[in-house]
């Protein structure tokens, strides 16, 4: 149809332009909606209209009275200025459509209805068509580049800590308005004293109905595949009222569809934050979990079953309680094959082929309560504590070209306390006190055991290439070479205490300046005890004696550290600056005990920080950031005794390790344009640390040994990345780059050599958004990643484009669809290539309709496998993972 522009300023009485006002455009015939705009920085708007109609204009700001006017247009554009004059009363007009985007302050709400076609069946569905909003490929929400950090439901936590089960479970017919929350402060007193520019929160608000009645979903379905039957089970519940609220989501199914992987489940932190994350320390505590070979869905067999409810309790204005519990249980079964490259061919480490095949049981648990208590605007209190467990066990088979058949078992059942308690307390109106202090207590056990191939009759041959790969290896560490194998076992104890407390003070000097003064204080106990052992043929347990490490096969190792600090940084706003100049002091003890001995270090030490952000526009700002940091690591690394990571990786520590110091500077530029919605975000970080401890690696063949020290030489890292989406019309184009730069010394065979890596992404789109037609997503990922590991040198070039396409036709079927294409060259070899493709199509006799079935197949091209390249510190892998053959199921959904 022919167009017409309708455009203006919109002013305030004082001819001030409004920024962000809401200018919308009803057909008074249809009395539908025909256009919406956004004022710009400038106050300017403007609307494509049709030609010889009749339109009811309707502008409003808050704190404005709503302005409607009739305007008809004939074949002219047209100009119009508009100005708006205060009004404390509410708006006497309302609107008879809503924006589908609108801001209020520093939040942004969508109209969810607005971006809906139909063929939606999850938030994470609504989410994607966001203008502004991504998910990226972790399956986080992230918006204007950052990843949002709380997800809520009517303003109530759910699950506190991750977003990802929220947005693929929660049913988008549910969902009338999403509200990202930009520079979220969940402790109202101090939202005016601190940086919140980092903190994202997502509030969806449910539709009219939802609320003091149950609703959801049921969703049941089957199949069958050459070797199994095939079921799936996913009941997802939620109940909504002003004081109470209880979901439940369920999963049980073979089809490979996890809701939650371990690696979620792992990184799923209550939202816990450490009080001392912005004082210049970092102290590791380790990760003493299992390594499964499986990562995502690349497996050839995925049962998973999971339970999770969430609740919230509010029995006084004050008062409000929630909490969630959470079980997976997941048993896999995965292959991979690889070629592996080690480090600087001059070295003389050979290239390794390498066979996995592997099977998976994990099963675990998450608990947390949480209690907030506000009796009024100057006082709030907080209570928190979350507890965690699991049981993993690997049972895995490696056969590898230089060392033979292995098979390994590794089991570990760990658990940990984590308690958090903060005081929130505003004096009057210039001095506001927060007290936060963390408690943590983990407890982890890893049990290990190898069974390697042996030939006792190759043991005393005086060419190591004539002997078994392992004998030289076996032979240091004392083990008995005259059976027909070794069967090594190893057990570990690691137990983590620490209490991390700090008292802030906020002095408010005036309207544009505050100073905050921190004391505070980390205190860490590790204790370690390992030992290994050799099962004999009689059933008896070996322990053996090094001929190197001074003998030290065992570790019964304590290791205390403490930091008590005082900081005090100063915010000063000037026009569009703010900046926060500031630094800590602190007082560093640690200790580590063993073999009768103990080394202890103690030291004063200063740390600067800096930050400027520059607010161009309310939409449009700069953030630079400075922060020397200090670094100390876990115990495992200080243990003198040896420890099996692997069976081809032995590790021995260093008891007077130091600390490592590192010089972060980051620069953040975001702009949201909703005049045009057009979204650009880029980061751009640089690091570099000192004494950073590294690896001193010797091989044997492919059997690295390895110990630490404060290495002299400093690594460097460089990052950047960046996004710019813009909108026109029903077509959405966006362009995601990034860039990492990094350079590690390597000591490897007594030799020190540079390795040098970078990685470049580069990864344009292009999607429709109708709500009438089809709608189809064009992605194309070109990946080049470079890396120069002493005297070698590999490249690999990724090319994967991709298609989405879904379409909603006769208002009763839902047909979608994905297909992608990945090719893999290295420059050398012959490039590598594998396709997915993906298909479902659902029917609902009307849009309200309850019931709802779907057909749904994966892997329709029946691949195999998938083929991924890879680089590390010590080798460039290119491995082959073999994954799930194709499934069709039928599924049968009721809404309730």
């Amino acid at each position: 149809m022919a167009q017409v522009k309708f455009q203006g300023v919109v002013k305030d009485s004082i001819g001030e332009p409004l920024e962000l006002a809401n200018v919308i455009a009803i057909n008074q015939e249809t009395k539908t909606l025909q256009s919406y705009g956004i004022t710009d920085n400038k106050g300017y708007y403007r609307l494509s209209l049709s030609k010889n109609t009749s339109y009811s204009i309707q502008v409003s700001y808050i704190g404005m009275k709503t302005h409607t006017e009739t305007v008809s247009t004939i074949n002219d554009d047209i100009t119009k200025d508009i100005t708006l004059i205060a009004d404390n009363a509410l708006d006497a007009v309302e609107l008879t459509y809503e924006m589908p985007v609108s801001v209020k302050g520093d939040t942004l709400v969508y109209n969810a209805d607005s971006f809906k076609s139909g063929t939606e069946r999850k938030l994470e569905d609504v989410l994607e068509k966001l203008p502004g909003v991504e998910i990226n490929d972790d399956g986080q929400v992230e918006v204007e580049g950052k990843v949002v950090n709380k997800l809520m439901v009517n303003g109530k936590d759910f699950f506190d800590g991750d977003t990802k089960l929220g947005i693929k479970n929660i049913p988008s017919n549910a969902v009338d308005k999403i509200q990202v929350l930009r520079n979220y402060s969940e402790v109202g007193q101090l939202s005016s004293v601190t940086n919140n520019q980092d903190n994202v929160a997502l509030n969806i608000k449910l539709k009219k109905g939802k609320e003091n009645f149950w609703f959801g979903n049921v969703t049941v379905g089957g199949g069958a595949s050459a070797d199994e039957e095939l079921y799936l089970v996913q009941p997802k519940l939620f109940y909504y009222s002003p004081k109470f609220s209880l979901n439940f989501i369920g999963d049980l199914n073979n089809l490979g569809e996890q809701a939650l992987t371990r690696r979620d489940l792992r990184g799923f932190g209550g939202g816990f934050r450490a009080p001392s994350r912005s004082s210049g320390t970092s102290i590791s505590l380790g990760d003493n979990g299992l390594n499964f070979l499986t990562t995502q869905n690349n497996a050839l067999e995925i049962e998973n079953k999971l339970a999770a409810t969430n609740f919230s309790y509010s029995p006084s204005k004050g008062l409000d309680i929630s909490g969630f519990a959470i079980f997976n249980s997941s048993r896999i079964e995965s292959k991979e094959t690889s070629f592996v490259q080690y480090t600087d061919s001059d070295l003389g480490i050979p290239d390794e082929t390498t066979n996995q095949s592997s099977l998976e049981r994990s099963d675990q648990g998450l608990l947390k309560l949480s209690a907030s208590y506000k009796p009024n605007v100057n006082n709030q209190l907080d209570y928190d504590i979350l507890g965690r467990f699991s049981k993993d066990v690997q049972d895995q088979n490696f056969l590898s070209s230089v060392v033979g058949n292995t098979n390994q078992l590794d089991e570990v059942t760990p658990f940990s306390i984590n308690q958090n308690f903060n005081y929130y307390y505003t004096l009057n109106d210039s001095n506001i006190f927060a007290f936060e202090v963390q408690h943590l207590l983990k407890d982890e056990d890893p049990f290990y055991n190898a069974l390697l191939v042996n030939n006792p009759d190759n043991n005393d041959e005086e060419n190591p290439d004539d002997r078994d790969a392992f004998d030289t290896t076996a032979e240091a560490i004392g083990f008995v070479t005259t059976l027909d194998n070794y069967d090594i076992g190893q057990n570990k104890t690691i137990k983590s205490n620490q209490i991390d407390a700090k008292l802030d003070y906020y002095n408010i000097l005036n309207a544009k300046s505050n100073i905050n003064l921190t004391l505070g204080t980390i205190y860490s106990q590790q204790k370690f005890n390992s030992n290994i052992f050799q099962f004999l043929d009689d059933d008896l347990e070996f322990e053996p004696t090094p001929t190197f490490n001074d003998g030290l096969a065992t570790n019964d190792t304590e290791y205390n550290f403490t930091d008590v600090y005082l900081g005090t940084h100063y915010t000063l706003k000037m026009g569009i600056f703010t900046i926060t100049p500031g630094f800590s002091v602190h007082a560093y003890g640690n200790k580590n005990s063993q073999f009768g001995e103990t080394y202890e270090d103690n030291f004063f030490k200063f740390l600067p920080d800096f930050e400027t952000i520059i607010q161009f526009k309310k939409s449009e700002s700069l953030t630079l950031r400075y922060q020397m940091q200090n670094q100390f690591t876990d115990v495992t690394r200080l243990a003198q005794g040896l420890v099996f990571n692997n069976y081809n990786s032995i590790q021995y520590g260093e008891p007077e390790l130091q600390n490592a110091l590192s010089h972060n500077v980051s620069l953040f530029y975001r702009s949201f344009n909703l005049f045009n919605y057009t979204n650009v975000f880029a980061r751009l970080s640089y690091n570099k640390n000192i004494d950073q401890i590294r690896g001193l690696t010797d091989f044997e063949n492919v059997i690295r040994t390895s110990t630490f020290f404060n290495s002299n030489f400093a690594d460097e890292s460089v990052s950047a990345s960046g996004r710019i989406q813009r909108t026109f019309g029903k077509l959405r184009a966006g362009l995601t780059s990034s860039f990492n730069y990094s350079k590690i010394n390597q000591f490897i065979q007594g030799q020190q050599s540079l390795n040098e890596r970078i990685t470049q992404t580069y990864t344009p789109e292009l999607r429709t958004n109708f709500k009438e037609a089809p709608n189809v997503r064009l992605r194309y990922r070109y990946r080049v990643s470079n890396s120069d590991q002493g005297s070698n040198s590999t490249k690999f070039i990724t090319n994967a484009p991709s298609i989405d396409f879904d379409a909603y036709i006769w208002k009763s079927l839902t047909f979608q669809t994905d297909f992608a294409y990945t090719n893999q060259d290295d420059g050398v070899n012959p490039s590598q290539s594998f396709k997915t493709w993906d298909a479902s199509l659902s029917y609902k006799k009307a849009e309200d309709s309850k019931w709802e079935y779907q057909i749904k197949a994966t892997n329709l091209l029946d691949i195999d496998s998938r083929i991924t390249n890879s680089a590390n510190n010590l080798s460039v892998i290119n491995s082959e993972t073999f994954i799930q053959p194709r499934f069709v199921s039928f599924r049968v959904r009721y809404e309730i």
